[in-house]
């Protein structure tokens, strides 16, 4: 297993490889929108409907920032909506060129028959078609308005037979160097059912089956961070065997949970008191979920709650 300073070197290059400067447009309807959420998830500054002319503005003002660490990635969508200011944008990239601004452009597309039908269902108006026109000759006047652009773009994504989450995963194996996986955020969390059964988690082991350590007056004092808890709880048979088939199911669904597109995953483990058996197995889940290649942080619900049972606090245990 790599050492954590080598690991943390690593995510560090995967970002440092990710563009600055991101210029996302296309056609009309062909997923810009989600595109802009997927850039929100990686970090990025977003900006809709940005007149072209402010492109240099908006770097420079980013620039100046730079300075006093507050220089950001910038994600910008520029597009017809934004009438004559659009025909602009040609230029102005060779003249963020010229001036040595590095850049990438994204260009969505989709077949007009697919365009028109997503146009159709969400009832909203072609931003081309203010003078009576009909969606296709919309898309035909942007098609022809485009044409430079996308012969230019440095990616072109045709999203004509595309479920949004195959566009996030495509945009994120274009613009994201690291693993797919890296791109869910994991929150493992202990927590105590007599304190309360969580509300916010998207899965929920109760873990109050195993022997339960409170029972055993040397151990109640001590919580799941301590190596006499954890190799009571974790070294019984029943508790192999339970995590054997907990990584199992984990397994099965954590990637399709990748492939869907989730940003924000929640995982709740639960005992009586939040004191011993979910807090040494959340930290068993944390460390599988990491050498599974997820990003994942581990928390402690109640722990500051747990009591020895004479009604004083347990003690804090010692962080893993």
């Amino acid at each position: 297993m790599p050492r954590k300073g080598a690991k943390m070197a690593e995510e560090s290059t995967e970002i440092d490889q990710m563009p600055d400067f991101v210029i996302v447009t296309g056609m009309s309807g062909a997923g810009r929108t989600e595109a802009m959420h997927v850039f929100e998830d990686l970090g990025y500054f977003c900006v809709d409907n940005l007149p072209s002319s402010l492109l240099g503005e908006l770097v420079r003002v980013n620039d100046e920032t730079d300075a006093a660490g507050g220089r950001r990635r910038l994600a910008v969508v520029c597009d017809s909506r934004n009438g004559d200011f659009f025909g602009d944008l040609d230029t102005e990239l060779s003249a963020m060129a010229a001036r040595g601004i590095s850049y990438k452009t994204l260009f969505l597309d989709a077949a007009d028959d697919k365009l028109i039908a997503r146009y159709k269902s969400s009832r909203r108006r072609h931003p081309l078609c203010t003078d009576g026109t009909t969606i296709w000759q919309g898309i035909q006047r942007e098609r022809h308005l485009l044409m430079g652009l996308r012969d230019r773009a440095d990616f072109v994504i045709d999203t004509t037979d595309m479920l949004p989450q195959k566009l996030r995963s495509t945009i994120r194996g274009l613009f994201s160097t690291g693993s797919e996986r890296k791109g869910l955020a994991v929150t493992v969390y202990s927590f105590g059912f007599k304190h309360g059964a969580p509300y916010d988690a998207d899965l929920v082991m109760d873990v109050r089956f195993l022997p339960n350590p409170y029972y055993d007056p040397e151990l109640r004092p001590l919580t799941g961070l301590d190596a006499p808890v954890r190799d009571f709880v974790r070294l019984r048979e029943e508790t192999i065997e339970f995590e054997r088939r907990w990584h199992d199911l984990l397994d099965v669904v954590m990637p399709g949970y990748v492939a869907e597109g989730k940003q924000q995953l929640a995982i709740g483990v639960g005992c009586t008191g939040g004191q011993h058996r979910s807090v040494a197995l959340a930290e068993a889940t944390g460390d599988y979920l990491k050498s599974k290649g997820y990003r994942v942080s581990v928390a402690h619900r109640d722990l500051r709650l747990a009591e020895r049972g004479d009604g004083a606090p347990a003690a804090a245990g010692k962080e893993a």
